[in-house]
């Protein structure tokens, strides 16, 4: 489901779990092991989805199973908050290499990223919870305050808008479109380039812009 390879000083965390890359409780652990290791071997880090798809959010059914879908944070989507809160507080660079479509938490994860490289084509991204009869949580609310572009942020967050690929540029939730054969080989590129900055100072920095968000969801999930 996650296997990690590594290049250099870059950690490769390649995710297929030949659906739709949905965020379980096995998933998050499975990431949340490979992150952990890449703490230990690199210096920074790609999140590589399938072809076509980089993820779908959360298992709704493993969701539904734990508590009706209109309470803000059961136990799986808890557990979700604190693995972004981590990706987006991560003392290492982080990358997604988006190769399609990222809806509701998987567009959170591009959310929480550093850099995002996205491929060109028919995909869509998209905060869909409004549209699904869902309450957005508190880390994602923070998440679109800090990374999406204030003129999106109403129809992102409150109207559920579905974005083609370049307005999904526009929004913020990527840095650069590719050619879908691309995506990989670029993501690492710019992970590669990130590992040379001086690691204490990039942490620091990233929590220097950071850390009013990073408050208020740690806030909101005691």
């Amino acid at each position: 489901m996650i296997t990690y390879t590594q290049q250099g000083d870059v950690a490769i965390l390649n995710w297929d779990d030949g659906k739709v890359n949905s965020l379980g409780h096995a998933t998050l652990d499975a990431l949340n092991e490979q992150l952990t290791r890449a703490e230990k071997e690199a210096k920074a880090v790609v999140i590589v989805g399938r072809q076509g798809l980089f993820s779908a959010g959360f298992n709704l059914k493993e969701v539904a199973a734990e508590a009706p879908l209109t309470e803000i944070l059961p136990p799986l989507v808890h557990k979700g908050a604190v693995f972004l809160l981590r990706l987006f507080s991560h003392p290492l660079p982080i990358v997604a290499a988006c190769t399609g479509h990222a809806i509701a938490a998987g567009a959170m994860i591009l959310l929480a990223s550093d850099t995002r490289i996205g491929s060109k084509g028919d995909f869509k991204t998209s905060l869909n919870e409004t549209a699904i009869n869902m309450i957005m949580p508190p880390f994602g609310a923070e998440l679109v305050k800090a990374r999406v572009t204030h003129r999106f942020q109403s129809r992102c967050l409150i109207q559920a808008e579905m974005f083609g690929t370049q307005d999904a540029e526009a929004a913020g939730f990527f840095d650069e479109l590719v050619d879908p054969d691309q995506v990989i080989d670029v993501a690492i590129a710019r992970a590669t380039h990130l590992a040379t900055l001086p690691g204490d100072k990039y942490a620091y920095n990233k929590m220097m812009l950071r850390q009013g968000h990073v408050d208020a969801v740690r806030a909101s999930l005691v």
